[in-house]
């Protein structure tokens, strides 16, 4: 499945909300800033990649990449 920056950001802040998570402690334990977090649930496009996955990591969102078969690069 594919997300949008926007659709990471809103899948991270309902985790992070059902997980009842404050964006400060969130942004404490995956090693982040305030500012970061509240950026990366608006779905800045321009976030760090490194830090976003911690993110994910932290809240235990999994990620799947997939690498297109020799079909689809056509």
């Amino acid at each position: 499945m594919y997300y949008s920056v926007m659709q990471l950001g809103k899948l991270i802040r309902q985790t992070r909300k059902s997980l009842g998570v404050t964006q400060r402690d969130l942004a404490f334990t995956s090693g982040t800033g305030l500012r970061f977090i509240i950026e990366l649930e608006k779905g800045k496009a321009t976030c760090q990649m490194g830090k976003v996955l911690q993110v994910l990591q932290t809240l235990g969102i999994q990620q799947e990449l997939t690498a297109p078969t020799a079909d689809h690069r056509n």
